[in-house]
């Protein structure tokens, strides 16, 4: 049976009790030191660990698991300092880059200028866990991240706020990854999605405004005669705000994946454009015919559940149907997929 974390605390499951992992002191105005919780046996001990950082530090910590008689007994978690990454950070992602099956690092950082960076989990040179320094891009980042093939070339690039990384053949870390700016995009989401939405064979762009009003998919075009991708924008939804988190999973189970997104509550302490309103968690089912997306509502405007940093989507009960895990200002929230209605 599959466990959650967030923040402070892991919820066992299926019966969600809670127990501890950390302290988080808040340090700004609604804010507290943690932008993700990534799980993954750093140490190799067989015990699944955490590891986080925050917005406003440049630390990435470790977060070790106590194991079986220290979960028992409610231990909280010992840190251990990977890096201080010497910048700030919007989200950490684990992804991996170089085939090796162990994941690296991703950090989107929302300072444009700064430079796209990954950490490689390594050992120092006492075997402790550490982390070292790989740049994708020098030409700068910003808010927001996706993964995929967007040039058609069958080899996974790196889209952030201010264009996209063209993946070099071979070794991702051996030779400089070209920049594009055309896929330039305004603020988005963490991640946006590289998919191909209208079943053309080549991939688009899904995004949302992550600190305003807007849901979009790009849907790109014949690339020009120098190989310069091209863009069309669709709206697909304007009547919330804050599309932060995205996910991408057959969430009605017919084979075909959904957007899956909501409203991150309170981003900016609720000073964004409609902030303060009711948050909701949809997903969208793309319409061949109509060539559009239709929203289905998984929580409704007002009914407290809305989205932070992450969406998992994972079958949490075994039934074979995809569920939801999503933690944030409201809390931590476990969405049981029932199927369609009859």
């Amino acid at each position: 049976t599959l466990d959650i974390i967030a923040g402070t605390h892991w919820f066992r499951g299926p019966d969600d009790v809670p127990h501890p992992v950390r302290d988080l002191p808040q340090t700004m105005e609604e804010y507290y030191p943690n932008n993700a919780d990534l799980a993954y046996d750093v140490n190799g001990d067989g015990w699944v660990d955490v590891i986080s950082g925050g917005w406003q530090e440049s630390e990435l910590y470790w977060y070790e698991n106590p194991g079986k008689l220290g979960l028992e007994r409610g231990y909280k978690w010992t840190p251990h300092l990977l890096k201080d990454t010497r910048g700030q950070n919007e989200i950490f992602v684990l992804h991996d880059f170089d085939g090796d099956d162990v994941p690296e690092i991703f950090v989107s950082c929302w300072i444009k200028n700064d430079p796209v960076v990954v950490w490689k989990l390594t050992r120092d040179e006492n075997g402790n866990p550490t982390i070292e320094r790989r740049v994708i891009g020098e030409n700068g980042g910003g808010h927001g991240y996706g993964f995929g093939d967007i040039n058609g070339d069958g080899r996974e690039d790196v889209l952030c706020e201010v264009g996209f990384y063209e993946r070099p053949a071979g070794d991702p870390w051996a030779t400089p990854w070209k920049f594009h700016p055309e896929t330039a995009l305004p603020h988005p989401s963490c991640p946006c999605l590289i998919v191909d939405v209208d079943g053309d064979g080549r991939n688009d762009i899904v995004w949302g405004k992550a600190h305003d009003y807007g849901l979009y998919w790009w849907r790109q075009g014949e690339p020009k005669p120098d190989g310069t991708t091209t863009w069309t924008e669709h709206l697909i939804d304007r009547s919330w705000s804050q599309v932060h988190a995205i996910a991408w999973a057959d969430i009605d189970g017919d084979g075909a994946c959904e957007i899956i997104t909501g409203k991150r509550v309170r981003g900016h302490a609720g000073k964004d454009p409609g902030g303060k309103e009711p948050e909701c968690l949809f997903y969208y089912k793309w319409q061949p015919t109509e060539r559009s997306f239709r929203r289905y509502t998984i929580a409704d405007f007002g009914e407290g559940v809305g989205t932070g940093m992450q969406i998992n989507v994972v079958d949490l009960n075994g039934d074979g149907r995809l569920d939801i895990a999503v933690a944030g200002k409201t809390g931590t929230w476990v969405l049981i997929n029932r199927g369609q209605e009859n």
